[in-house]
């Protein structure tokens, strides 16, 4: 039985993308509309919507978007093509390590390209495929979640990092996905949230959405998860991810990595919960994966104030990669990938 999550972070409305807005969570709960590929570009770009699937579905809609900005001027549908595919490469630039955006927009410029038909049919076919991913991102996370559960220890106390929940996707989520397929079975399972520096999505957004729904939660800093592993505090781990390559090396938010390697060492099982659209089985490994540079006020500011001296030197990757060896199991809607992981993320696209 899956767990009913209260949140939809992303929904066609109306001609318009409404999603939640996370950059004000958890102080204030608004959702905002998006009406144009350009104000979507942002939106992407300022993480008003984040997490790899639901930056996906933005980018899907953000194509609709564009369709019906371009069928309010243009009669050729040749020229109509063409500044499409201009929108749809501007959005793919809004943020260039989340695969899933690239897989959505993808998507939808091959369908667009294949449509025989007016400029008009086209928009209404785009509309309606956005919306088609949309809904099923919900049905394949609760897939994920139910496959995950499966291999949650009894009574565990989970760790995540960073959001890999609702709000990292439409509805339901990945990583969080896990935990609340695993908390309908078990009520007695728990979480730790590491607090995710420098944008602290685990201490703002996981622990609002898990209090939301009635997990018990409990808080920490990024560097504590090897004292509580130390004292058998924590059964497993379960994160997100941005992309995977070929080989099952993962990009994730920065200090993934960190804690993967904590875990390797304290035997604790450390798995990546991901749809098969964050795999990107045309890269061997994470030495491929672009790392994105984000903006150096994230790391200086919180809330707005200065946290630190004013001249010293900043350095902020937004993502970082797990090699492999370090992955247990990587839980998708096709079921639990493992090692050897070139072969099974192989057989898993054979399948798909």
């Amino acid at each position: 039985m899956a767990f009913e999550s209260k949140i939809k972070t992303i929904e066609w409305v109306d001609n318009k993308s409404r999603m939640i807005d996370q950059t004000i969570l958890p102080y204030e709960f608004k959702t905002v509309d998006i009406s144009t590929a350009e104000e979507m570009y942002y939106a992407i770009k300022d993480m008003i919507v984040r997490g790899a699937p639901a930056i996906g579905i933005a980018g899907a809609h953000g194509v609709s978007l564009a369709a019906i900005e371009l069928s309010k001027t243009e009669t050729d549908k040749n020229i109509f093509l063409k500044k499409l595919q201009e929108k749809a490469d501007y959005l793919k630039s809004s943020r260039p390590t989340a695969v899933n955006l690239m897989w959505a927009i993808d998507k939808q410029m091959k369908l667009a390209l294949e449509i025989d038909g007016s400029i008009e049919t086209v928009t209404k076919a785009l509309i309606e495929n956005g919306i088609k991913l949309e809904n099923e991102d919900i049905e394949i996370n609760k897939k994920m979640g139910d496959y995950g559960a499966e291999v949650v220890p009894k009574g565990a106390t989970i760790l995540t990092h960073c959001n890999a929940g609702a709000l990292a996707t439409v509805g339901y989520g990945t990583a969080l996905g896990v935990i609340r397929s695993a908390y309908a079975k078990d009520p007695t399972i728990k979480v730790f949230a590491d607090e995710t520096r420098p944008r602290q999505q685990g201490a703002r957004l996981t622990t609002w959405e898990l209090t939301q729904d009635g997990i018990p939660t409990t808080l920490i800093t990024d560097g504590m998860c090897s004292y509580f592993m130390s004292k058998g505090m924590i059964q497993m781990v379960v994160v997100g991810a941005d992309r995977i390559a070929a080989n099952g090396d993962t990009a994730n938010k920065i200090g993934t990595y960190t804690v993967a390697i904590a875990a390797k060492y304290h035997n604790v099982p450390f798995y990546i919960a991901a749809p098969l659209s964050t795999i990107d089985i045309s890269i061997k490994s994470g030495k491929e994966i672009p790392i994105e540079e984000r903006s150096h006020e994230e790391v200086t500011h919180i809330n707005g104030d200065w946290v630190c001296a004013k001249d010293v030197n900043i350095i902020n990757p937004g993502f970082d990669v797990t090699p492999h060896e370090l992955i247990t199991g990587i839980i998708t809607e096709k079921g639990i990938l493992r090692p050897n992981f070139e072969e099974s993320i192989a057989k898993a696209f054979m399948e798909d």
